[in-house]
């Protein structure tokens, strides 16, 4: 298995989108690239440590591959909007992409080129290496799964678009 880290705002919907995904095998909601080790939810949430809600999402690339992973993410965010997506604002909801190896980020910088492309503004998603992250409380972790109605910025059809894009890649 491969592992890549994204963080799209909210955790629980961008955590919620990658599960709809055919080849991700297992997603883990935490906090990425801070400066304190072990983070409450509530330390990141004053925006004073550095981390970002982010999602690691382990996939069989047998299944899926990287770059396809990395366009599916920017279906899910403003690519040009610094801190917030949707109502949630604050550095703790910026946008990025964590690598783990220099194979992943040639990859997702050919990704990001391409998406540059289609936009008219600078787009301000992070593409930095991971230096770490921390698992999010076990409440956190399949939130919409255990919270159908829980708050999500992101729309139930993306969700649904998501599954099916699975569907039709195969």
């Amino acid at each position: 298995m491969d592992v890549i880290y994204f963080a799209g705002g909210c955790f629980w919907g961008t955590e919620h989108f990658f599960k709809q995904i055919e080849g991700v095998v297992n997603t883990e909601v935490g906090f990425a690239n801070g400066n304190i080790d072990h983070p409450t939810y509530e330390q990141v949430y004053t925006d004073t440590t550095g981390f970002a809600e982010t999602v690691k999402v382990e996939y069989d690339p047998a299944k899926i591959d990287l770059e396809y992973l990395v366009d599916m993410f920017f279906a899910t965010i403003d690519p040009t909007s610094l801190n917030k997506q949707g109502h949630d604002e604050g550095t703790r909801y910026r946008t990025g992409v964590y690598y783990t190896s220099k194979e992943q980020l040639s990859t997702i910088e050919k990704v990001f080129a391409r998406q540059q492309a289609k936009l008219s503004a600078p787009m301000v998603v992070e593409l930095l290496p991971l230096n770490n992250f921390f698992a999010a409380d076990e409440y956190h972790q399949d939130y919409l799964d255990k919270n159908p109605n829980g708050y999500c910025h992101l729309p139930l059809e993306l969700f649904r678009w998501a599954k099916n894009q699975s569907k039709e890649k195969n």
